[in-house]
């Protein structure tokens, strides 16, 4: 299992806490020194059925390109864009083999998925 994280996401810190805490073994990843793959944000969009999902609207860089630009964008110009600004996708991002990923970190979501 491989968890996307950035260092200065107090989600993320609490997230990393929750699952050391619950014993589950995972890979801790910087999630601007080595996004994920393209491939595997499609794989997350369609999972979750929206590529909004994806999106780290609350952040500097969101805000900065602005909503209604995202919106206009296609499928592969956001993701490619993801992949370049790492900081765009929400966190913690976390994937398990066989397309199975937890995106954003909500305590009682991650318990019925993970525990």
């Amino acid at each position: 299992m491989k968890l996307f994280s950035y260092s200065s996401c107090s989600t993320c810190r609490r997230a990393i806490k929750w699952l050391k805490n619950n014993d589950i073994t995972f890979e801790l990843i910087d999630i601007l020194n080595s996004p994920p793959s393209k491939e595997m944000l499609i794989s997350a969009s369609e999972l979750y059925g929206d590529r909004k999902y994806l999106l780290n609207t609350s952040g500097v860089v969101y805000r900065s390109i602005g909503s209604n630009v995202v919106k206009e964008m296609t499928d592969s110009e956001l993701f490619e864009k993801l992949v370049r600004e790492p900081r765009l996708i929400k966190r913690p991002f976390l994937y398990k083999p066989n397309k199975f990923f937890l995106i954003g970190f909500k305590e009682e979501k991650w318990a019925e998925k993970l525990l």
